[in-house]
């Protein structure tokens, strides 16, 4: 089949146009993204007189922002659905992340996406892997992400086999 030069340059503006369009929407998704950069990040301390199996955790700036972290059920049993929430204070969050991880035993990567809930808290189920430990500490990893800030604070618990601490 033979195609006649007109009908080629016609084809050839369609698949322009179509990827033109396409790169226009990609663009505008990315820049409309709340993971899409840059922005700064500021990395919290941890507070270790935090205990998530005791209830809720906050980390604080000196700014006033801070960000509430809790995990239910508070004993925090591994291979089980836990419910995970976040709250920010003192600024409006797009995007939250909780990473979980094992402190000094890696466990690969095991990110929660938290979806914002009508009362204005961010929520997700998420789950621990097994350990062969008796006992083991982990760290939460709370990543909240807002217009200009990217703000990351670490809550450490311990979970253990039988579900009462050493």
């Amino acid at each position: 089949m033979l195609v006649k030069p007109e009908q080629s340059t016609k084809l050839f503006r369609y698949i322009a146009i179509a990827l033109l369009a396409t790169a226009g929407a990609g663009l505008a998704f990315i820049k409309t993204s709340p993971w899409s950069g840059p922005r700064a990040r500021i990395q919290m301390d941890l507070d270790r007189g935090c205990d998530l199996r005791a209830g809720p955790c906050t980390s604080a700036l000196q700014d006033g922002r801070a960000i509430r972290f809790s995990i239910e059920p508070r004993s925090i049993p591994p291979l089980v659905p836990l419910q995970l929430r976040v709250d920010a204070i003192g600024f409006a969050a797009q995007a939250v992340t909780v990473d979980l991880n094992g402190v000094g035993m890696p466990m690969g990567l095991n990110r929660v996406f938290l979806s914002q809930v009508p009362d204005g808290h961010f929520a997700a189920s998420g789950s621990l892997s097994v350990c062969i430990r008796d006992a083991m500490e982990w760290e939460a990893l709370v990543t909240v992400v807002s217009d200009d800030v990217e703000i990351a604070a670490p809550f450490r618990f311990i979970t253990v086999k039988n579900g009462v601490l050493p």
